[in-house]
């Protein structure tokens, strides 16, 4: 989809710093997720069909389809925020709308609304089968705008 091009980031480093921040989840890096695009408030991010992953129909289980969704909505909106400010998902909604079944897939988050303190995303999920994208799960998250914690 295009990039919406409504929003401007209040960081010119803000690509090294949601880089550094998707690093920082370590979930991610036990999926085996990667974080792709990094546009101003637009992320993609892929991860590679893993059986480990897998429900008992050998679909990637939805709660791995929702992790990576909720990671791009929530990247996307730290696309657009200033140093300091972190982001915490509030809630989201997810319609599974094929089963998650290809060779990987690409999870979008979309930037809809800046809002003082809350950021609604859209957030979608597409299987890549045989070089087709079929669209697997689509919804809507809200995060909210916090200050990064104090270093331990």
């Amino acid at each position: 989809m295009p990039q919406n091009s409504a929003f401007a980031p209040h960081d010119p480093d803000f690509e090294t710093r949601v880089r550094q921040r998707f690093a920082q989840q370590k979930i991610m890096g036990t999926i085996g997720a990667a974080l792709g695009r990094v546009e101003p408030g637009v992320v993609e991010i892929t991860l590679p069909f893993r059986d480990s992953l897998t429900q008992q129909n050998g679909f990637h289980h939805a709660g791995i389809t929702s992790t990576i969704a909720d990671s791009a909505g929530g990247c996307a909106a730290l696309t657009l925020l200033p140093p300091g400010i972190n982001v915490l998902t509030v809630e989201y909604k997810i319609n599974l709308l094929a089963p998650a079944a290809g060779e990987r897939f690409l999870a979008t988050g979309r930037v809809v609304r800046m809002g003082r303190t809350l950021i609604i995303c859209e957030i979608e999920v597409a299987a890549i089968r045989g070089g087709q994208s079929v669209p697997c799960a689509f919804g809507l998250q809200t995060v909210m705008q916090l200050p990064d914690p104090a270093p331990n």
